[in-house]
């Protein structure tokens, strides 16, 4: 067996450090997000300032559009990048300070009015759902270029659980702020609590040790981007149709931004109840990431992917057949099961398409095609929950969901896995 790289000598010496300190950024990172989530906190903000189901599923569909779109635009930078680390931490920051803003925006809310402040908000959304695109190829980059390619789907399924075990927790803490404190104060300290323990994530990262990488030579101007961008969706159809499943993901979940805003609308549950809900949701989701993770480097990430598809469509039958808000408890179960699906899972299946060298291009293709289906799936199903209400938001997820399962099976196929080096001790002549 050959010898380990020196590349593969600084993974392997390195991996427990690495791995410990961005394990400790996603949970840091997620007990930011508790105090100020998409799917629940800043959604419940937005209500205050309207009533349209519309503007209120947008609020995920930015943050997730945001963190989708840029990262083809960025595939070119990371890959002429021997270091990736100071990209990381350059861009990383823009996902971080806008909710310094809102938490400005929270307290001056009777100053600024109802109109401005909602203009506002968005705008801070904007910034910071691209803040997280703009990091998040070379996040994707560096993560997998640290770890060897046997633990992607460890490593991705352990931060996540990390990330939401935590989040659980601030995201009670939130509730009883938002039950106990009037406004403005309520959504001010939620904001400026996320704020304190993003600059907490940032410090762990910022330790994160890299080896030297081997840049791909490519054009920096937009023809050469372009053209790389191209070749490879003309010569490796099994991405394209990955690209389409992924794709057709972002409207099985259309579902899952609405159970929080319908189950209080429709059975009048408590924001403390609500807040419980959420709380379940994000413990079923330790046990999701760190599960299905592991079952992806055992088994392969497809696989366990079409666990999640079904999960998706059993989550929104449910929803849409409940006959009161109990049932809720079951979606959110099998919703955490398929975020990790929709999600976590994808990240280490994109990377076995291509060599190291070429990742960051498959990384933003497989975000950025995806961008549009993950602004359009919200849209529509505000649109729906509008016009028609909020069982046919709740039927297209069940539809989506098994064609996406469907996909997986029949025309999805496991990109060839990485061959790992094991390291071997290396003689020396008195040995």
């Amino acid at each position: 067996m050959p010898l380990p790289s020196s590349k593969e000598q600084f993974v392997q010496r390195n991996l427990r450090f690495n791995f410990t300190v961005n394990l400790l950024d996603g949970g840091f990172f997620g007990l930011a997000l508790g105090f100020a989530s998409f799917i629940t906190i800043i959604p419940l903000f937005v209500s205050q300032m309207t009533d349209s189901a519309l503007l209120i599923g947008l609020v995920p569909a930015i943050h997730n559009v945001g963190w989708l779109f840029p990262q083809l635009l960025t595939a070119g930078w990371v890959s002429r990048s021997k270091r990736i680390k100071p990209l990381v931490l350059w861009t990383t920051v823009h996902e971080r300070i806008p909710f310094l803003g809102l938490a400005v925006v929270a307290w001056f809310l009777p100053q600024l009015g109802v109109r401005t402040a909602l203009i506002l908000t968005f705008l801070l959304l904007i910034w910071q759902g691209f803040g997280g695109g703009f990091t998040a190829n070379a996040w994707t980059s560096l993560i997998t270029k640290i770890m060897p390619s046997n633990l992607h789907g460890t490593f991705f399924g352990t931060q996540m659980a990390a990330f939401t075990g935590l989040e659980g927790i601030s995201a009670v803490a939130a509730g009883l702020i938002l039950d106990r404190l009037d406004g403005p104060l309520d959504f001010t300290i939620c904001f400026l609590a996320a704020c304190v323990w993003f600059v907490v994530s940032f410090v762990f990262i910022s330790l994160t040790r890299e080896p030297d990488g081997r840049p791909r030579l490519v054009e920096g101007k937009p023809e050469g981007f372009w053209r790389e961008s191209q070749r490879i969706l003309k010569t490796n159809p099994n991405f394209v149709s990955f690209l389409f499943m992924r794709s057709l993901s972002q409207f099985a979940a259309m579902a899952f931004s609405f159970y929080v805003v319908y189950v209080v609308w429709t059975f009048g549950v408590s924001e403390a109840e609500a807040g419980f809900m959420t709380g379940v949701f994000l413990m079923f989701s330790i046990v999701a990431g760190l599960v299905m993770g592991r079952l992806a480097d055992r088994w392969s990430p497809r696989i366990v992917m079409v666990i999640g598809a079904m999960a998706a469509t059993l989550s929104a039958s449910i929803a849409m057949l409940a006959p009161s808000a109990n049932w809720f408890y079951a979606s959110f179960i099998l919703t955490s099961m398929a975020i990790v699906a929709i999600w976590t899972l994808p990240l280490p299946l994109t990377v076995q398409f291509g060599p190291e060298e070429e990742r960051p291009y498959y990384i933003g293709l497989s975000s950025t095609v995806t961008a549009p289906a993950t602004l359009l799936a919200p849209v529509i199903g505000g649109w729906l929950a509008d016009t028609v209400g909020f069982q046919a938001t709740f039927m297209v997820s069940v539809v989506c969901g098994l064609l996406m399962a469907a996909m997986l099976v029949f025309i999805v196929k496991d990109p060839p896995r990485e061959q790992v080096t094991i390291p071997q001790p290396v003689r020396t002549p008195v040995e």
